[in-house]
């Protein structure tokens, strides 16, 4: 292909580009979030024809962090069942019902998808529970305590390639830091942001306080966290039938009843309610929006999410390798950081503790740190393979 060709080809294709980002302008909502108003950390001299979040979507979909979710503990560890829903399905699961919502309402799509993907790429290996053990560790080495939106943030902005990061949408990033599904509400409303001092005063300021409540800065953000909650509640119910901790009929009465007691009803009633009494604004302004369900399906989505913690996410069963598991995060931390500190040489060829990465990030980058970046970004076997290599007793598969 000649000069001249290519130059056509790219002529072409870059009036396909505005011509798409016109069509937003007439079949968004106003409340929606343009592509042409994605801002970047750094701005990009590219000829990529991708709309703004479309390409982040992409950048996310080829990272290695995403890579790593197929062997990631969504609630069940250890569980020999490949019917068991594992890290990377519940986020292509949040992808799917958060852009069924969003094509209703008339908000972008590509921007839904691009915070579902990445919403729980910081999560280490194990869960909730492995956060647990992991943010411990954190706060007695000196360190925030460990939170995975923080961590998925950090790993896409700052640590991906070698520490350049992907350069990824200040509207994307703040999705994933304000994505907190396991936090309830009836509805939600933005909190817009604009600049990334904005955001990376956000970011500090969550990092200092877990408990903090962030609001997301877009409506496309606040379906994501609503789908978030909408795509476990249901699959978390099946996976703990299939694994025999309760039983359909343990379900809460009134939640069978305006939810239904299959995960197929459940996710159809909850976002059929959602699309229903979610409110977009006549103006641009966002914050004339909410996203949000009935009052009477909140109070049932709420008792739902409590059953869940009492019987699944609490439950013996579910918990019983932990203590086997939290010694290993405990013994592979302290290898680990002893190995940086004083004996390099003991690492083996498999294990790169963060260290080929950018030379000027290495100059702000303590050991601890390393460290925790390295465990969080494990899968559960690699994991255990590791504490198994330095003499832990691991828990096995049944």
């Amino acid at each position: 292909m000649d000069k001249s060709t290519t130059g056509n080809t790219t002529s072409l294709l870059f009036k396909e580009l505005a011509r798409l980002d016109h069509e937003e302008l007439q079949r968004l909502s106003r409340g929606a979030t343009l592509s042409h108003r994605g801002v970047r950390r750094t701005s990009e001299d590219t000829t990529a024809y991708r709309q703004q979040f479309a390409l982040d979507a992409d950048r996310i979909l080829y990272s290695r962090a995403y890579s790593r979710y197929i062997d990631k503990t969504q609630v069940f560890s250890l569980v020999a069942n490949d019917h068991i829903t594992h890290r990377v399905l519940h986020v292509q699961l949040v992808a799917r019902i958060a852009r069924t919502i969003g094509r209703f309402l008339r908000l972008n799509e590509d921007l839904i998808e691009a915070i579902s993907l990445g919403h729980d790429v910081g999560h280490p290996p194990f869960g909730h529970d492995g956060e647990a053990f992991l943010s411990a560790i954190c706060l007695t080495h000196g360190l925030p305590p460990f939170q995975h939106n923080i961590q998925s943030v950090r790993l896409l902005d700052k640590l991906e390639r070698k520490g350049k990061g992907w350069n990824l949408t200040l509207q994307v990033l703040d999705g994933i830091l304000c994505h907190d599904g396991e936090i309830h509400a009836q509805f939600l409303c933005p909190d817009p942001i604009t600049t990334f001092e904005e955001f990376d005063r956000k970011l500090e300021e969550k990092s200092k306080n877990s408990q903090l409540v962030n609001m997301p800065s877009t409506l496309e953000a606040c379906v994501v966290r609503l789908a978030d909650t909408i795509a476990y509640i249901g699959r978390d119910i099946e996976d703990a039938i299939i694994l025999g901790l309760i039983s359909r009929e343990d379900i809460p009465k009134n939640c069978r009843t305006l939810l239904g007691h299959t995960n197929g009803t459940i996710v159809y009633s909850l976002v059929t309610d959602l699309i229903t009494h979610s409110h977009i604004g006549p103006l641009a302004n966002a914050t004339t929006s909410t996203i949000g369900f009935s009052e009477e399906v909140a109070a049932a989505l709420r008792e739902l999410k409590t059953f869940n913690y009492e019987r699944i996410y609490l439950a013996p069963q579910t918990k019983q390798q932990n203590p086997l598991i939290g010694d290993c995060f405990t013994r592979l931390f302290d290898h680990y950081l002893h190995c940086l500190t004083h004996s390099p040489e003991q690492l083996s060829g498999d294990v790169d503790l963060m260290t080929d990465i950018n030379p000027h990030y290495l100059q702000k980058y303590s050991h601890e740190e390393k460290v925790r970046d390295f465990i969080a970004g494990m899968t559960d076997d690699f994991f255990l393979k590791q504490a198994g290599s330095i003499g832990c007793k691991v828990p096995t598969k049944k």
